[in-house]
């Protein structure tokens, strides 16, 4: 054997070690936070205009559905506040195990609410109160599960390092999909009577799994280190949300950057759905269209991740957002040809495109903030752009298609120009892809 071979010193295996780790555990339970709060969009879509807004207009109980749907969103901020200030004054691991446990508490109480046959509009009232816990839950998981794999990486490979968290959107969307899929086979009474319960009640499963995962990791060294060097200098450590709001210009580029990536998101799983199966395709088909087509772009979601260390989070964002406007009219040609081949075709070219911004956008977040106000900064940016983003945008794009006689072009203006808005908002955003973590800012 050569006498030139160099093993890696032990601190440093055990340190990867330990960042695979983290992104393994950071994967999963953004996977099981995202099938549970992605699975509510397949069910609004497919079961609850029938279930909770039974005896309206078919696309006024969509309306309708979609409204509760973005109750979630408009918690998604509340969340970020709550556990991005305990994430930045206690730690990151432990706000981590505490919303993963309240987002499988409510799915799983979602699957048990009585239909308006039974209760009348409370069940609609009790659909929205669980809404909001997932939206609280989810707007603190995602920040913290992307500082903890960010932080924990190699420098030179955050971009895809973090990407893996947002690698669990489209997977927990798969999971979700296909369950909701398979129950979506029974006959419609069924369906509707208890069928879409039965994905729900399977959180609790997930939960558990789940919170195995999350006990095993260790808290960030990037954030312990800030923490220790605070305490031995004495400084009064801040609010962290006051601190944000200090410099606001980073929260506001961040909310517009990210906005349309969650705008074209949400609309698949949602209208796109609702338009493919009103056009003639069957619902369990383009449900298994836009599960397989979300399987496929777990890998280039990854891949937008890794091209965004190469040569920067904005041109790879910029690109993909470019590409989506240009596919948005061949998209909802194939969506509404009753073919679902060509569903899924529609869908699979659309998230390979998306993955292009989704990928780079969990680095290119958290990079814009200091290390004791990161969890804050991240996670309320990143929520306030799902919610502008995606918290109506279903309710808008099936009133203006429903308002204009069921014309497609008022749905391609309006995400075309979203579009727009955050392609010059990330222009604008300087590049973090070399800022350096460490820095308490």
């Amino acid at each position: 054997m050569s006498g030139h071979t160099t093993l890696a010193p032990a601190g440093t295996a055990a340190k990867r070690k330990e960042a695979r780790t983290v992104i393994l555990s950071s994967y999963l339970g953004s996977t099981i936070e995202f099938y549970d709060f992605l699975l509510y969009a397949t069910a609004a879509a497919v079961a609850f205009p029938k279930v909770f807004f039974a005896g309206t207009d078919e696309w006024v109980g969509v309306v309708a559905a979609y409204a509760t749907f973005a109750a979630g969103y408009v918690a998604r901020p509340l969340g970020g506040i709550i556990f991005g200030h305990f994430g930045d004054k206690v730690g990151r691991k432990g706000m981590l195990i505490i919303s993963m446990a309240m987002m499988g508490i409510a799915s799983t109480l979602i699957g048990l609410i009585p239909g308006a046959g039974v209760i009348g509009p409370w069940g609609a009232v009790i659909l929205v109160l669980l809404r909001v816990c997932q939206g609280i839950a989810v707007g603190g998981e995602w920040g913290g599960a992307a500082l903890m794999a960010l932080e924990h990486s190699d420098p030179k490979r955050r971009g895809f390092a973090a990407s893996f968290v947002n690698a669990g959107a489209p997977t927990g969307a798969v999971l979700g999909t296909l369950v909701m899929g398979a129950f979506s086979a029974l006959p419609q009474d069924a369906f509707l009577a208890w069928g879409w319960r039965v994905p729900f009640l399977l959180s609790f499963v997930l939960l558990i799994v789940g919170m195995f995962v999350r006990l095993r990791v260790s808290e960030s060294p990037i954030f312990a280190e800030a923490v220790a060097k605070e305490e031995a200098q004495g400084t009064k450590r801040k609010i962290p949300l006051l601190d944000v709001l200090r410099r606001p210009k980073a929260l506001i580029m961040i909310i517009f950057a990210g906005a349309a990536g969650f705008g074209l998101q949400v609309v698949l799983p949602t209208f796109s759905v609702t338009y493919a199966v009103s056009k003639g395709a069957p619902q369990q088909g383009v449900l298994y269209a836009f599960a397989g087509a979300s399987a496929i772009s777990i890998v280039f979601v990854l891949l937008g991740g890794r091209l965004s260390d190469r040569f920067g989070r904005r041109p790879v964002m910029i690109a993909g957002l470019a590409l989506f406007i240009a596919y948005l009219f061949p998209m909802f040609g194939m969506l509404g040809s009753g073919n679902v081949a060509l569903v899924f075709v529609a869908f699979t070219v659309a998230l390979i495109l998306h993955s292009s911004l989704y990928g780079p956008l969990a680095a290119f977040v958290s990079e814009q903030f200091g290390t004791t106000s990161r969890y804050t900064g991240a996670a309320v940016g990143y929520q306030l752009a799902t919610l502008i983003g995606a918290g109506f945008t279903p309710g808008i794009i099936a009133g203006l298609y429903k308002d204009s006689g069921q014309n497609i072009l008022p749905v391609v203006v309006f995400l075309s120009v979203m579009a727009l808005v955050s392609i010059v908002f990330i222009a604008l955003t300087r590049e973090s892809k070399n800022n350096d973590l460490t820095t308490v800012r």
